[in-house]
């Protein structure tokens, strides 16, 4: 038996009434358009009551749909905090902790640490959310992320776990075949490979002399995953911009350069995030304390120490 979140069909009748679309629905709660639909049936059927009017084209809350979201207000918060009050209460790590984390730090190290976690503590049962998507902690019901940058919001809180370093690479081959820039005006000679989710659209942050710079780029490629980025610059498609947790190990081994080292970027800080509360819940706390002892010394993690 799967262990069902009893206010699923609460979060999936709210991101309906919020987006007026099942499609948007679905992507704002990371499920899939029939499991939405599936789920606002047995809501719909459990009270009774047609809850929306659907056609082809357009969805309308009916008047009982429009009486339920009004009693529903602050509702689904206050269950996650009655939730989180009763696991702090018990005071023991148990449970399902739902997690969401970018998809290149989660493959590459929160997956191995998960593992270790989960035998040291098996009442604690994992599920790993992996997207670059700023997902809804309340709203979907997650207990805790993992990002680098984000939103502030007062209804989170934040703690900072580790920062990693970020460096200016190319492959070997790359560079023997087009010379490397000496300085951060030579990169627009160069075909550059860019992470095109950069909050700051299409510019590098360099730092030189302690002052931050902003690099305008013109990408010969571009993508929206870590890990295509790094491949395009092990495959010798031009100079790019990552960081240590998803390029450590190839910079260490030769497999990319750094180049340009007095245009130092500034690292990533690795947060972690959780809900803002009076209770904590006991998983919850033990997971980040761990991560932050395995992050700490890890050059890849721990830029700053």
């Amino acid at each position: 038996m799967t262990d069902r979140d009893p206010l699923e069909g609460v979060a999936v009748f709210l991101a309906i009434a919020d987006h007026l679309s099942f499609t948007s629905a679905a992507t704002a709660l990371g499920l899939s358009r029939a499991t939405v639909s599936a789920q606002l049936s047995a809501l719909e059927a459990r009270l009774g009551a047609r809850l929306f009017n659907r056609s082809t084209r357009q969805v309308h809350l009916t008047e009982a749909g429009a009486a339920y979201r009004e009693a529903l207000t602050g509702v689904l918060a206050r269950a996650r905090e009655a939730e989180r009050a009763v696991a702090a209460l018990q005071g023991e790590a148990s449970g399902r902790l739902k997690l969401s984390a970018p998809p290149d730090l989660g493959q590459r190290f929160l997956v191995p640490m998960i593992a270790e976690f989960t035998a040291r503590l098996p009442a604690i049962s994992i599920e790993l959310d992996l997207s670059h998507r700023a997902v809804d902690l309340v709203g979907q019901g997650f207990d805790l992320a993992i990002r680098g940058t984000f939103a502030v919001e007062p209804s989170l809180v934040t703690r900072r776990i580790g920062s990693s370093p970020v460096r200016v690479v190319a492959s070997p081959a790359y560079l023997k075949r087009h010379g490397t820039p000496r300085t951060a005006a030579e990169l627009a000679g160069h075909r550059l490979l860019h992470f095109s989710l950069l909050r700051w659209g299409r510019a590098w942050h360099l730092k030189r002399n302690g002052v931050e710079e902003e690099i305008p780029v013109a990408p010969g490629f571009s993508v929206n995953d870590g890990e295509a980025l790094r491949m395009a610059a092990l495959h010798g498609m031009g100079v790019t911009l990552l960081p240590g947790f998803i390029i450590g190990d190839d910079v260490r081994a030769g497999r990319l350069v750094p180049i340009l080292p007095e245009w130092a970027p500034p690292p990533v800080p690795l947060h972690a995030v959780y809900p803002a509360n009076r209770h904590i819940a006991a998983k919850v706390k033990r997971f980040v304390d761990f991560l932050a002892r395995r992050f700490r010394g890890n050059p890849d993690l721990d830029a700053e120490n």
